[in-house]
């Protein structure tokens, strides 16, 4: 769940309010539906703030603290690029303190998009942030898009510095795929946005479910009636235009946390697998490796206490 768009979540669409704020109702409908927890991303020093601040309202939302790569101008404008390292760095500490903060991202490199800011100043505060995760000892949110030789490139040289990572959102090659899992601690995230096209399917078919996620990424890259993944999609919810808003209904066109279910049954069909339950605690146990690793801690404990009881 991005922070960043997080306006969606209060009815608000380029600008203009067109329902009521519908954050509750929103992660009840995701409650219901399985969700477990929900990791709400950071792009910017400012949307890591209301990240956790968002976070701290739930004991089952978490959080991101990092720069996207879009947005990676801001440590030069902020007129001191160390002054707004530290910060992030503080503000990072701060929420891991407060048990909500559980990686650094989303940092990355997205070259389709350098209008908004310039590729070398995207690979120096990329690196940058690799220092962030060094000294949280946090795994990485990543996001990697039209620019796979210098991502790999730029994690190979740091790829001791960070506990593990997901290339979250991933839409590129077999190739780029191949080159992501060459990294040990590197797992794929999957949405919407990954499953268009039969390339796509075909590209996501052959990631080990053991290096997999599924996100959602909402409020965008919901998976639509024209997507190749459709035809595998089995659970719905009834839909409505925001101008027609009714809260037992999802808005037509926004992604909600709720609909990481039907990632989870598109992936399992261009897969071809039947038992869509074990794919699915899988997956989570792969992200709990990751995000929550106490969590594998008390498991194990627990297993352990057990086969040593009379």
């Amino acid at each position: 769940m991005n922070s960043r768009t997080d306006g969606m979540f209060k009815g608000i669409y380029n600008g203009k309010q067109c329902h009521v704020s519908d954050i509750a109702t929103v992660l009840s409908r995701a409650w219901s539906a399985g969700v477990d927890r929900i990791i709400v991303t950071g792009g910017s020093l400012e949307e890591s703030k209301e990240a956790l601040a968002i976070a701290e309202t739930d004991g089952r939302l978490f959080c991101t603290v990092g720069v996207h790569p879009t947005r990676c101008k801001e440590f030069e404008e902020s007129g001191d690029p160390e002054k707004h390292f530290q910060a992030l760095l503080s503000l990072a500490k701060e929420g891991i303190e407060k048990g909500k903060v559980v990686a650094i991202g989303e940092c990355g490199l997205d070259y389709d998009r350098l209008h908004f800011c310039p590729a070398e100043v995207q690979k120096k505060y990329f690196e940058k942030q690799f220092e962030l995760a060094y000294a949280t000892k946090l795994p990485m949110f990543l996001h990697m898009r039209a620019a796979a030789d210098d991502f790999c490139e730029i994690v190979e040289r740091n790829k001791d510095r960070f506990t593990a990572g997901v290339t979250h959102s991933f839409t590129d090659s077999a190739e780029d795929r191949d080159k992501l899992l060459s990294f040990q601690n590197m797992y794929i995230g999957v949405n919407g946005c990954s499953l268009k096209t039969k390339e796509n399917l075909d590209v996501v078919r052959d990631i080990p479910i053991e290096r997999l996620m599924i996100e959602t990424d909402s409020p965008y890259c919901e998976i639509r009636s024209t997507h190749a993944g459709n035809k595998f999609v089995k659970s719905v919810w009834p839909s409505k235009k925001k101008e027609k808003y009714d809260q037992e209904s999802v808005v037509k066109n926004r992604n909600e946390p709720c609909l990481v279910r039907q990632v989870l049954e598109v992936v399992a069909g261009c897969k071809g697998i039947s038992d869509i339950e074990q794919l699915s605690r899988t997956i989570y146990h792969n992200t709990c490796r990751v995000f929550f690793p106490q969590d594998l801690d008390s498991a194990a404990d627990a297993l352990l206490s057990a086969g040593h009881d009379p």
